[in-house]
């Protein structure tokens, strides 16, 4: 089934070449079928390539979605062109009244910075409280996910000596778990951050577990009891080159970075990067969509009990 996108948006013609079935608004409302409603929250500063990355991953299931772009209204993009913005993306305002089957929130390039120090942390404090109780499941990604454990739970994050990049082995730790159904022992996940989150924060929190982890890149994947929000910690979304232009332009720009793990041949920048994690994005977005959010949530959204904001 197709992702419901409007036709003007760039990643409609991407996801079409690359033979992803995308339907525009106009042929979704002539189809008799309620679509799983998904909101993204997109803080990351390149906007379009973001939302393409994701749209090719929900636009891969069974299932008719449609999806709402969310942006903060307290923070401008220099990255992405306002009429991109206004044209497609709506703020919390716009949607306050509205309710969702799943709500997905990015990662953002600010880990280096308190989460107080974010300029549009409150604002952003004010979003993961609305999701609790307008959307039925949450999936939290890279800051994304750090941001809403320290928010919801109080779990800090720490600095690394270095950052944490590259393509990395994970692993599962809880077996006969939905979302990891059809995983392999051992999978691939990119991961691109100056933080963690540690073991010992997370174990001491009722309701949550640890579901995957790497030996060299730590905590993958955490998820509360009910499976109602699962926080993963790397980029399954990344596409084969996004590592690529990360380190592209930090080599630019003169800062100190390694040459991603495990994603060049050879450690050789000169090469093509060897795409390792594909299979396992597919699979993590496609158990999300269905296990935790087409099985789940009532067909009437009015209906499935909302949270109470976290304290």
């Amino acid at each position: 089934m197709p992702i419901k996108i409007p036709d003007k948006l760039p990643a409609f013609e991407t996801l079409t070449k690359e033979n992803i079935f995308v339907m525009s608004e106009e042929r979704a409302t002539s189809q008799d079928i309620r679509a799983l409603k998904i909101v993204i929250l997109n803080l990351m500063p390149t906007k379009i390539a973001t939302e393409t990355q994701l749209l090719r991953l929900l636009g891969n299931t069974s299932l008719q979605v449609e999806v709402t772009l969310l942006r903060t209204s307290t923070h401008q993009s220099k990255n992405t062109p306002e009429e991109h913005l206004l044209n497609f993306y709506q703020t919390l305002n716009q949607i306050s009244n509205q309710n969702f089957d799943g709500f997905i929130i990015t990662g953002a390039p600010v880990e280096q910075l308190s989460f107080e120090e974010v300029d549009y942390w409150k604002e952003l404090e004010e979003i993961l409280d609305w999701g609790l109780q307008h959307a039925y499941a949450q999936l939290y990604i890279c800051w994304g996910a750090q941001a809403a454990l320290y928010h919801q739970y109080g779990i800090p994050k720490y600095s690394l000596a270095a950052k944490q990049f590259g393509v990395f082995k994970h692993h599962i730790t809880e077996k006969n778990v939905q979302l990891l159904r059809g995983f392999d022992d051992t999978f691939y996940a990119p991961h691109s951050r100056h933080t963690e989150i540690r073991r010992g924060d997370i174990e001491k929190v009722p309701g949550l577990k640890i579901l995957a982890e790497s030996n060299d890149a730590g905590i993958y994947i955490v998820a509360s009891d009910d499976h109602r929000r699962v926080y993963v910690t790397g980029h399954s979304e990344y596409d084969p080159f996004t590592l690529k232009a990360e380190y592209d332009r930090d080599v630019a720009a003169g800062l100190p970075i390694s040459v991603p793990v495990n994603y060049y041949p050879n450690d050789d920048p000169a090469q093509t990067p060897v795409v390792r994690w594909r299979g396992h994005s597919h699979l993590l977005f496609a158990n999300w969509i269905n296990y935790y959010v087409y099985q789940e949530t009532p067909y009437d959204l009015t209906q499935f009990k909302q949270f109470i904001p976290f304290g």
